[in-house]
């Protein structure tokens, strides 16, 4: 079979290759899974360049986070699923979905229904279960509230408009283009600043009030980060999720903003939030993405840039390219 390795960290267009591998056999508790669609995540070129805390390459090193599939082989002890039943595929703990086929434990798939696209199922954990996490249970935003998060002109930025906009929960989004305000404006967002148009923290003041928002999520960090954490309440909590910028946060920049209130800054990894969940808060969290995904709420635009494994290195540049819209998927060829 074919699949994408590296072996060493670097830019993913330079260190990625295309590998002849031997056919893997699931072992206990494990199934054999082919491989239908694969998106290109962040997460999975922080990874590759080496700047993902989750989970650490062993080289040669097989890449993928999630992806749709179908069940090929079951291991021993295995009943489930069925062998031919379609799966959505997480593969956290060392990735490997770049591939032809992939041998995942049983407890990482998820069975999907019929009438949900591989496009939109290829992307039906990470970004959507984060999205639910973060609003629903981490922050647990009541209706009504602000929320402001960075990098809203993402697909996960997208999806929290929407679904933010399904809870009752009022956005206030940041974007670097001028031109990006429009669409989010039409997707629902509550209102969209620009970050080259002034500082952020005083544009959110003058949005919202001189009390600041309450709730806040970015990816960002840097100089971003310390101007959103600037633009919290007193009683503000920020969740970040992600380090684009790969520069700290200066919690510290202003003394007004640590030497009053309770301010919360906190990390949040998908990995960790769902092993946390017990076995019906995984079912109904399965359950709430189907849903919103079935409404139009946590779906990944639909316009989708397909890739064989031998164009890797245009399908990782294209999934970094400003102003993209919809997933870049990896689909082997069959």
């Amino acid at each position: 079979m074919k699949a994408i390795q590296f072996e060493q960290h670097g830019e993913p267009a330079e260190v990625l290759m295309v590998q002849e591998r031997p056919l893997p056999e699931p072992g206990k508790g494990e199934v054999r899974v082919r491989i239908l669609a694969s998106p290109v995540n962040p997460s999975d070129l922080l990874f590759v360049r080496g700047h993902y805390a989750g989970v650490q390459p062993i080289f040669p090193s097989p890449v993928g986070f999630e992806g749709v599939g179908i069940v090929d082989v079951l291991g021993p002890d295995v009943q489930r699923p069925a062998p031919r039943q379609r799966v959505a595929v997480i593969n956290a703990q060392t990735g490997g979905n770049w591939a032809d086929y992939a041998v995942v434990s049983a407890d990482y798939l998820i069975p999907v229904p019929d009438d949900l696209p591989d496009a939109q199922v290829a992307s039906f954990f990470i970004n959507p279960a984060s999205a639910i996490l973060m609003l629903r249970h981490v922050l647990a935003i009541p209706k009504g509230e602000w929320l402001l998060q960075s990098a809203a002109g993402s697909e996960l930025g997208r999806m929290i408009i929407r679904l933010a906009k399904h809870d009752g929960i009022r956005t206030l989004n940041i974007v670097r283009r001028r031109e990006a305000v429009a669409e989010l404006e039409r997707l629902g967002a509550d209102a969209v600043i620009v970050s080259t148009e002034g500082a952020i923290d005083e544009q959110v003041r003058g949005i919202v009030g001189p009390q600041g928002v309450k709730y806040a999520i970015d990816p960002v960090v840097g100089e971003t980060g310390t101007q959103m954490y600037q633009a919290l309440g007193e009683e503000g909590r920020m969740l970040v999720y992600g380090s684009l910028t790969r520069e700290p946060i200066r919690v510290g920049a202003d003394p007004r903003f640590i030497l009053a209130g309770r301010r919360i800054l906190e990390v949040f990894w998908l990995g960790y939030w769902f092993r946390k969940l017990d076995e019906t808060a995984r079912h109904q969290l399965v359950n709430d993405v189907v849903t919103l995904m079935r409404d139009g709420i946590l779906v990944t635009s639909s316009h989708a840039h397909k890739f064989s494994f031998d164009e890797i290195s245009a399908a990782v540049t294209e999934a970094e390219s400003i102003g993209r819209q919809g997933k870049v998927l990896l689909v082997p060829k069959k």
